[in-house]
Parts: structure tokens; sequence; C-alpha cells
């Protein structure tokens, strides 16, 4: 299962979300292997160990630290990728990590 965790007002979330889609095409990885959840309070965010907007997990795994969220942050995630930091996940970084964690 393909998590894509978000709050409303993020300014990456929608870059993201477009990405992660463009990722699962690319891979033909059904849509329905994709669940959208909105995050709306600080206490649902600790509730599931929300990482920050926007996070995508693959089977409950943070794609980007590799690890299982243990903690909680109500904020807008930054990434760095290649030396530069960005609140959106590139598509082809996503691709990457579907293509190695997902087992369809």
């Amino acid at each position: 299962m393909i998590e894509f965790q978000y709050f409303e007002g993020c300014p990456n979330a929608v870059k993201t979300l477009e990405n992660l889609k463009l990722a699962m095409k690319n891979l033909n990885i059904a849509e329905s292997y994709l669940e959208i959840r909105e995050v709306s309070t600080p206490e649902v965010a600790e509730l599931i160990h929300f990482h920050g907007s926007p996070t995508i997990l693959i089977d409950g795994v943070d794609i980007y630290t590799g690890n299982k969220p243990m903690s909680s942050n109500f904020t807008c995630r930054i990434y760095n990728f290649s030396g530069r930091k960005t609140g959106i996940i590139p598509q082809d970084f996503i691709e990457s990590k579907l293509h190695y964690l997902i087992h369809i």
C-alpha cells in the first residue's frame, strides 16, 4: 500500500502527489494501491506519527528516510536532493523507491 499524507494548505502537496501518480503510472501500479490521507490536526499527526507534509509511505515506511515514522511533526517538510533543499519529492526519486519497495 502506498500512502500519501499531507495537510491542507501545504504548498508542495499538489506537485508531489502529481509526481507520485506519474511515477505509479510509469511503473504500471494501479491507483487502487494509493491511499491519500489528509492530516487535519496536530493530534491526528501525533496519533499516526505524521512526519510532515508531504509524506509518502510504502507499507508504512517513509520513502525518504527508509524508516517507519516513530515521532510526529505537523509542519511542511523540507527534503534535500543532490544538495538542493525543496519541499517537493521529485518524480524520479519516487519512481526509484517504488521500483525497489513495492511488492505487487
